[in-house]
């Protein structure tokens, strides 16, 4: 997430109320997280583990919650719960601002463009050529869709990452400041729920077909000319390239990349990334003919028990 004006160190610390180490006026940009940062970035780190991780990122604002050797060229916050600090700016520099009617006045709808009954567009919504949104639809705030976009009933997207921290009185949310962007010629099916990037977007690209009751999770990247069919569950931070196709009830772990033309056959639990071109099936996920061979020979083992 990008700030609308360059901040300075000096700035960002006294919103926070943290101290800094480095140049009072080092410039900051946004606020972003680790697989997203660029330079000029802030990103937030709480344990020990990820502190080197974060410190050698391109991140260039490190807020931290212990005083560490900064690298060159780079800057830190202290604070004592860079969790709550990165939500403090999340709701400072992206605040919620409540819809006062069914479409944004702010909101910017294409020549051709239809808009069903009981559809609700949010603040600065940006919505191309073409396309022909359903009713019920919701579409939160900021939210980008390119043109000839379909989209059915009683999907939603922009709701919130599933993004928690565990703390001794109860779940505390990371507050999501970033986007979902559909690119063109996107066709989305009906009960579909697509959830906006943490401090990015949560990106849909051209010509993807998705079918009814699938769930994309924050920051994940679907590439082009892919196809979702139904009750399909692709977690945060999942990167699915090109040509992909994922077959009904796929689920996915967190943070794992599906390369290009591969095919996901149903209910297969996808727990690791794979590479492109080849077809799989199964828990945990492997090529679908090995897969078949494995349930083949477990079949003439059981077989095997049975006549001894």
């Amino acid at each position: 997430m990008k700030f609308k004006s360059i901040q300075t160190l000096q700035n960002i610390a006294n919103l926070i109320d943290a101290s800094f180490v480095g140049d009072a006026d080092f410039k900051i940009t946004g606020i972003n997280e680790i697989h997203v940062v660029e330079t000029g970035d802030i990103v937030f780190v709480d344990h020990p583990k990820y502190y080197d991780k974060a410190l050698n990122s391109k991140a260039t604002t490190i807020l931290i919650n212990k005083k560490v050797d900064c690298p060159e060229g780079k800057a830190l916050l202290i604070s004592d719960d860079p969790f709550r600090d990165f939500n403090k700016l999340t709701k400072h520099f992206n605040p919620f601002i409540s819809s006062k009617l069914s479409i944004a006045e702010s909101a910017i709808i294409g020549q051709g463009t239809v808009i069903q009954p009981n559809v609700f567009i949010g603040n600065n919504v940006v919505i191309g050529k073409n396309c022909l949104i359903h009713p019920n639809v919701t579409i939160y705030d900021n939210a980008v869709i390119g043109n000839n976009v379909i989209i059915h009933a009683n999907t939603v997207l922009g709701g919130d990452a599933f993004y928690y921290k565990n703390r001794p009185e109860g779940f505390d949310q990371l507050i999501s400041g970033g986007r979902v962007v559909i690119k063109d010629h996107v066709d989305i099916g009906a009960s579909c729920t697509i959830d906006k990037g943490v401090t990015g977007d949560t990106t849909i690209g051209e010509g993807t077909k998705i079918d009814n009751q699938v769930h994309v999770g924050h920051d994940t990247i679907i590439g082009k000319k892919c196809l979702i069919a139904s009750q399909t569950g692709i977690a945060g931070c999942v990167i699915i390239e090109d040509e992909v196709t994922l077959w009904g009830q796929v689920g996915t772990n967190s943070g794992i990349t599906i390369g290009k033309g591969a095919i996901i056959l149903g209910q297969t639990g996808v727990t690791k990334s794979v590479s492109g071109g080849k077809t799989y099936f199964g828990t945990p996920i492997s090529e679908s003919r090995e897969k078949l061979k494995e349930l083949a020979y477990l079949k003439r083992l059981l077989r095997e028990e049975k006549k001894d």
